[in-house]
């Protein structure tokens, strides 16, 4: 029952954080994704159906339907809005006053509005978490600045811990099923504790460090995935544990686990926002915002509370043996002192680990019901504690909303949850499954499970982009980040994501037929169009066909493998495997019939851009000074910039010791002035009482 008003604070500035990320890396990629001569041109999604107006809104929840009222195409509207959501996140992130739910709620609004027209390039599982966390801390905002006036338990709100238990649960809910689903796949790497071997050097992106994270022993990349299990399957229990130092524990192997695939892969926001969710593992007590705490832990003396705190103690060793048995016992872990390392192996069946799967699913939902009707109860003895008449109205109404906001989002989030254990799913509440049916489309819930299968087992599959000018001499056309010269380092681009990159990767696992847009990024680039080029290189000049387009333009498919140590002048080996696409050219009748397959074929007509819109125009110049700047290095200025002003309204703040230091003072200043005015009261009742009784004996 310890306040969590520190890490509910955390988290809301994390999440702008995230927000500012999100919204700047993908409007540098906007015209070359979604503009007129884009890849996927946004306008294309949204085409009126003569249907009614909040009908439509409602089927497909974009504001960008309003674009034309404002004189925008689909595209200058998608721009206005990461704008604005770019300048409404850093405004939460650095002032306290628009942490507010109205500012979440434009965030929200506004990112949802994006993914209804992001298509294939925001069908990405983090663009859907930060959507569920996003409307989650629209519920964690408080309406007002909490007071430090003490009612209830510390002065808390009773409902103020509700909805940031949800967190909690999406927390458990995406590292669990994360767990799960490598198992479930019946991926050889994953059952056969080599994944990590392969990982480093197949994932989308990777960093330098990555090179070197691959080239470690084998029996530590085993021993590494059996940790991975240990974080993601065993520990997330532990978030719902009643000993706070479980908790704790759970927090800081989840913390190890983003920040070592920060380091070693260019995951985007996905593991910064991963970060952001373990806030709610924390409370004020850990964090120190209750001054003195830690320096003046109380000693328990009454025999019940020792009681408690050995019970705690033997709880807590109890699941620390259990766990260090179970991860000896089903991964077989044994030493081998000859050679000083330590062997693994999988000493459990798919049979017997889906058997336990059919077990704990169930389980599970019901470990976090308990812990809601916990915080439930929680919460109704705090409005209890509630003192005056009006504040507990205000408060049992607040109370009301939330708690009902927060029991119908946990029973929209079992749908998803139980994808990974078909029987739980079916054996779900019908009412469940009604409640998510009629909000899909709004993406307050997900189902997760990243890394699945391992992919590039043979090796890492590419896809290299050719151009010439007469079809017989061949120019490579190499992107900024994705790996494509083996002379060239892996970068290291945190927070931003490339999309076009991560899409590249991604078809390369297939037949182009099986990423339809890649037949489009042909197109574009047959056709020079610049904002298509400068998601292949920034600076245009760059470009081995700036000058003039290709004339002919084709795919190659290769197998790339890090270089081993040594080999200091490359970081790559790679390949040749296949053809990938043939080679096309302008008006050629295979690029036409691909076009027409997947409906590429634009033939709605171009809409003006009025150039007397003051909106347009300056939506233009922005996008004019910007365009310069690579996208990765805008982010980190971004960054740098929200640093700076930190540390300026850290050194600008008072300091706390000292103001509770001069509140001290005042109070040992007020205290002999009122001791003193209670002794002069107590004595003029004496003198008085004396003064009568000698004026009755003098009568």
């Amino acid at each position: 029952m310890a306040s969590s008003r520190v890490p509910q604070q955390l988290f809301l500035q994390g999440v702008a954080a995230v927000y500012t990320f999100a919204f700047a890396s993908l409007y540098t990629q906007i015209p070359g994704l979604y503009g007129p001569e884009g890849i996927l041109p946004a306008r294309r999604t949204l085409r009126p159906q003569g249907k009614g107006r909040w009908q439509q809104l409602w089927e497909t929840p974009t504001l960008l339907w309003e674009a034309p009222r404002l004189g925008l195409d689909t595209a200058q509207g998608l721009d206005l809005l990461t704008l604005l959501g770019t300048v409404l996140a850093l405004g939460a992130l650095l002032l306290n006053s628009l942490r507010h739910p109205f500012i979440y709620l434009l965030l929200w609004i506004a990112y949802l509005s994006a993914c209804q027209v992001g298509q294939v390039f925001l069908y990405f599982q983090w663009d859907s978490l930060l959507l569920e966390t996003g409307f989650l801390a629209i519920l964690v905002a408080p309406l007002k600045k909490p007071s430090n006036r003490k009612g209830g338990l510390s002065g808390a709100l009773p409902h103020e811990n509700l909805p940031f238990w949800l967190v909690r649960w999406l927390l458990f809910r995406l590292m669990f099923a994360s767990g799960v689903v490598k198992l479930t796949s019946r991926c050889p790497a994953w059952w056969g504790l080599t994944a990590l071997t392969y990982h480093y050097e197949t994932q989308c992106l990777p960093t330098p460090a990555a090179w070197f994270a691959h080239h470690l022993p084998v029996w530590l990349h085993k021993l590494s995935v059996v940790a991975t299990f240990l974080i993601e399957i065993a520990v997330p229990p532990l978030f719902f544990a009643p000993v706070r130092r479980l908790r704790l524990m759970a927090f800081y192997a989840q913390v190890l686990l983003q920040v070592l695939i920060i380091i070693t892969g260019n995951y985007n926001f996905f593991n910064l926002l991963t970060l952001v969710l373990t806030t709610s593992l924390l409370d004020d007590h850990h964090l120190s915002a209750e001054p003195g705490l830690r320096c003046h832990k109380k000693v328990p003396t009454c025999w019940p509370k020792v009681l408690l705190t050995m019970l705690s103690l033997l709880l807590e060793l109890t699941v620390y043996g259990l766990l260090a048995y179970g991860t000896v016992h089903y991964f077989g872990l044994e030493v081998d002192w000859q050679q000083h390392i330590i062997l693994s192996k999988t000493t459990f069946t798919f049979h017997q680990f889906f058997q336990w799967l059919k077990m704990v699913t169930l389980p599970t939902v019901w470990l976090g019901a308990a812990s809601l009707t916990w915080e439930l109860l929680i919460a109704l003895w705090r409005w209890i504690q509630v003192q005056g008449w009006l504040r507990k109205f205000f408060a049992s109404i607040q109370l009301s909303i939330l708690g009902a906001a927060t029991v119908a989002l946990f029973l929209i989030s079992l749908v998803p949850y139980s994808y990974m254990e078909p029987g739980t799913h079916r054996h779900l509440w019908t009412g469940a499954h009604r409640l998510f049916s009629s909000v899909e489309h709004l993406q307050l819930t997900s189902s997760y499970g990243l890394f699945r299968r391992m992919t590039g087992l043979g090796g890492r599959p590419e896809v290299v982009l050719e151009g010439s000018y007469d079809g017989h001499h061949w120019t490579e056309i190499e992107f900024m980040y994705k790996p494509g010269n083996v002379s060239r380092p892996p970068p290291f681009l945190i927070p931003h994501q490339p999309r076009l990159d991560w899409q590249m990767w991604f078809a390369a696992l297939g037949p182009h037929t099986q990423s339809p847009w890649f037949t489009s990024l042909v197109l574009r680039l047959l056709q020079g169009k610049e904002p298509v080029i400068r998601l292949v290189q920034n600076h245009v000049a760059k470009y081995p066909f700036h000058e003039q387009p290709p004339t002919y333009l084709r795919a190659q498919h290769y197998k790339y493998w890090f270089s081993k140590p040594g080999e200091h002048s490359q970081w790559w080996h790679r390949q040749w495997v296949e053809e990938f696409f043939p080679s096309v050219s302008l008006g050629d009748p295979k690029l036409e019939m691909l076009l027409q397959q997947f409906g590429l074929q634009d033939r709605s007509p171009l809409r003006g851009r009025s150039p007397s819109n003051a909106l347009a125009q300056t939506l233009n110049w922005v996008r004019t000074q910007l365009s310069p700047l690579e996208p990765s290095i805008l982010l980190w200025g971004l960054l740098g910039a929200v640093v700076t002003v930190r540390v300026v309204q850290t050194l600008l703040a008072p300091c706390p010791l000292q103001s509770s230091k001069l509140s001290r003072e005042e109070k040992r200043k007020q205290t002999p002035k009122k001791d003193s005015r209670a002794a002069s009261e107590q004595a003029a009742p004496n003198r008085n009482s004396s003064d009568s009784g000698a004026s009755r004996r003098k009568k």
